[in-house]
């Protein structure tokens, strides 16, 4: 299985001269965690909801006056959409990030995965491997 299998679509994105305060409101619209910051099409940066919390909120800023640019991770990790899902997972891992922008051939932001999405894709697997170990056991009797 390769990322292209488990990621999401249609990723939100933005400049890094969006104000906080747009960036804030696309994340509660769309029901999203993060926003991707892109230029041409490439992946420059990735603001969280976390970010938001803390570089915003905790200090007392205004999200008015901040953009993307002053709260963002500049050059998120990557991968690329035809990596496997064990190498995806390694690097989330080894990085310690949530969520890594998936990129094509052509280093074009294709998509994103979220730790929550694999979550999802094991709780799935796990419960397809339970069905096959449930229809070869033996009933139990009390």
């Amino acid at each position: 299985m390769t990322v292209e299998d488990v990621m999401i679509r249609g990723v939100e994105t933005a400049g890094a001269d969006t104000r906080v305060e747009v960036l804030a409101l696309t994340m509660a619209e769309e029901g999203i965690g993060s926003v991707v910051i892109e230029r041409e099409g490439d992946p420059v940066g990735i603001v969280t909801d976390r970010d938001l919390v803390i570089q915003v909120i905790a200090e007392g800023a205004d999200p008015a006056e901040l953009t993307a640019h002053d709260v963002m991770t500049p050059y998120p990790e990557e991968v690329r959409e035809d990596a496997g899902v064990f190498d995806l997972t390694n690097a989330m891992a080894a990085r310690e990030v949530r969520r890594m922008p998936v990129v094509d051939d052509d280093g074009d932001i294709a998509g994103i995965v979220t730790l929550d999405d694999l979550i999802v894709l094991l709780a799935t697997e796990l419960a397809n491997l339970a069905g096959v170990i449930e229809a070869e056991s033996p009933p139990y009797s009390s």
